[in-house]
């Protein structure tokens, strides 16, 4: 069996928040890579994999998947940290890629084989006004895609008022919008209505609250979105209240999705076996990779949970594959989170997925099925732009409060 032999990172994209793990083995060639990006912590990650992780990897069996993310998820004592399982999922995956190329198999023929040929997806739909979002939903709708989540302007839009419109503290900081819970609470209902109205209910439509609620106006909220009958709601809650979601299920049957900031087990379990989501939106890398994700995908089908991993502007092509994979075979795979990448960016990791009409296709190659053009890579990044420091927007209520993404 192959043995590793080196683990190193390839930082990419413009503004450096790519981090891409090569896992290299003493057999000519056979190499293996994994997404450990971050948008918010790159050269950390970085510093965390080829400091600390990789090296205690160097001459072990490559095919030992589990026995190395056993290892490794141990290997700080302090577990479930989003950092440790970024590079436990980037070398997860690597490996995979690995054991695939050497049985000459894509991952999924791994994983079981096909449920599906290919992977329906969702698209993400904004506009500043109602008008603008129903004009962007009805050219999702002719491009093809079956599920459209529907969003006025920014997370958190709907929800936004002027600074001068509401009552706050003479000793004010300064802030250029507030966030209103109420008014969220009003507009939203109010833009699936008139979406509803337009559109009808042929096509399947989502929302994303991304946690900036009050849990009860989240309760609330899915309630007033039933008669809308959205295909789910995401996130509503923030994990640190995720007991609500017990009052969401006794208030309506308005689908709910949850997950995006999962990195711990006692964080998904209770939601998954109380069965009070419907699908779970778990990052592939942020779970600890493929042998972790697909342990989530088959607890969930005893619960009758699907999946619907979580994707998003600032995730790579290696991880999107990696998602890919899983959602191919995977029986209660629901729907996958769109990814659009630049015709620059796509140059950089040959074999990518390919998305066309909302359904995101894979090719036959072995592995991963997706390589790294490290010379591309070096060029798309811009060391002025990479130097940049990264946060989370900050929106605050009136009286100063952030507000948690």
């Amino acid at each position: 069996m192959a043995r590793i032999t080196e683990v190193r990172c390839i930082r990419t994209r413009a503004n450096g928040t790519w981090v891409i793990v090569k896992v290299l083995t003493d057999q000519p060639g056979l190499y293996g890579i994994g997404s450990a990006s971050d948008h918010y912590h790159a050269t950390t990650v970085m510093h965390l994999i080829e400091n600390a992780v990789g090296p205690r990897l160097i001459g072990r069996d490559a095919s030992r998947i589990e026995d190395t993310w056993q290892s490794i998820f141990t290997s700080g004592y302090w577990r479930n940290s989003s950092l440790l399982n970024t590079a436990l999922g980037a070398i997860d995956v690597a490996l995979w890629d690995i054991k695939g190329k050497e049985a000459g198999m894509p991952i999924y023929q791994l994983l079981g084989g096909p449920c599906r040929p290919a992977v329906p997806c969702y698209a993400h739909a904004v506009g500043d006004d109602l008008p603008s979002l129903e004009d962007d939903v009805r050219r999702y709708m002719e491009e093809g895609y079956p599920v459209i989540r529907c969003q006025l302007g920014p997370y958190g839009g709907g929800g936004f008022v002027e600074p001068n419109r509401v009552s706050r503290p003479r000793n004010a900081w300064p802030q250029e919008r507030i966030f209103d819970d109420e008014a969220y609470l009003e507009n939203i209902p109010r833009m699936f209505a008139y979406l509803r109205e337009r559109i009808g209910f042929g096509v399947k439509l989502t929302h994303d609250v991304h946690e900036h609620l009050r849990p009860q106006v989240a309760v609330a909220l899915a309630k007033l979105l039933e008669p809308y009958r959205l295909f789910f709601l995401e996130d509503a809650l923030p994990p640190e209240q995720i007991a609500y979601f017990r009052l969401i299920r006794q208030q309506c049957t308005t689908p709910q999705a949850m997950g995006e900031l999962f990195v711990n087990p006692h964080e998904w379990l209770p939601v998954i076996q109380e069965r009070l989501i419907d699908f779970i939106r778990c990052r592939v890398s942020k779970v600890g990779g493929i042998t972790q994700a697909q342990k989530i995908a088959h607890l969930c089908e005893w619960y009758g949970v699907q999946t619907a991993w979580q994707e998003g502007g600032d995730n790579d092509p290696v991880n999107q594959a990696a998602a890919m994979h899983l959602d191919l075979a995977s029986w209660n795979f629901g729907i996958q989170e769109e990814n659009h990448f630049r015709p620059e960016e796509l140059e950089v990791f040959p074999g990518h997925a390919v998305l066309e009409h909302g359904y995101l296709y894979p090719n036959d190659r072995p592995g991963l099925g997706v390589d790294i053009d490290e010379e591309k890579a070096r060029q798309l990044l811009q060391p002025d732009l990479a130097r940049r420091v990264f946060s989370m927007a900050e929106d605050r209520r009136a009286d100063g409060t952030v507000v948690r993404p």
